[in-house]
């Protein structure tokens, strides 16, 4: 697979991680409302509703930093992509300003790009996986939550 093809495949593949993101968003803006609206309304189990609603906060912003991250290099692997005659300098220019910026600790890093490509599918799959434990949370809240109140 030529060096310019595989660059913008693994973009376009990055950049799905935003209709994640938008996803999580939504779940976790309900968490937040649901949270407070349980405060105000008054239910037998509130610290049952609270650890919820905590749990899919912290889910979402796990989601959210992973998020950043795979946009981040959705973009440098766009940018990338339609500069790949020059890979190998953009590369060491890249690589010396996340150094400078704090982003990375070496300057020098021997990578491939088949390599790096790699490592942002696997922060593209930790973002996933924050995702559906945030999905399946809300599920669960939602069939849960009614018993909860029923019983009470």
């Amino acid at each position: 697979m030529s060096g310019e093809i595989h660059l913008a495949l693994v973009a376009s593949l990055l950049k799905r991680g935003r209709q994640v993101e938008r996803l999580a968003d939504g779940i976790s803006l309900l968490a937040v409302f649901f949270g407070l609206a349980v405060l105000l309304i008054g239910t037998p189990a509130p610290w049952l509703s609270s650890v919820l609603c905590s749990v899919l906060l912290l889910a979402g912003l796990l989601q959210k930093f992973f998020a950043i991250r795979v946009a981040l290099d959705a973009d440098l692997f766009a940018h990338l992509a339609t500069r790949s005659d020059q890979l190998a300098q953009h590369t060491q220019a890249l690589d010396q300003s996340l150094c400078a910026l704090g982003l990375k600790a070496n300057p020098v890093d021997n990578r491939d790009w088949q390599a790096r490509g790699l490592a942002a599918m696997g922060l593209l799959r930790k973002q996933l996986l924050c995702f559906a434990v945030q999905a399946l949370l809300a599920l669960a809240g939602i069939l849960l939550l009614p018993l909860f109140h029923s019983a009470g």
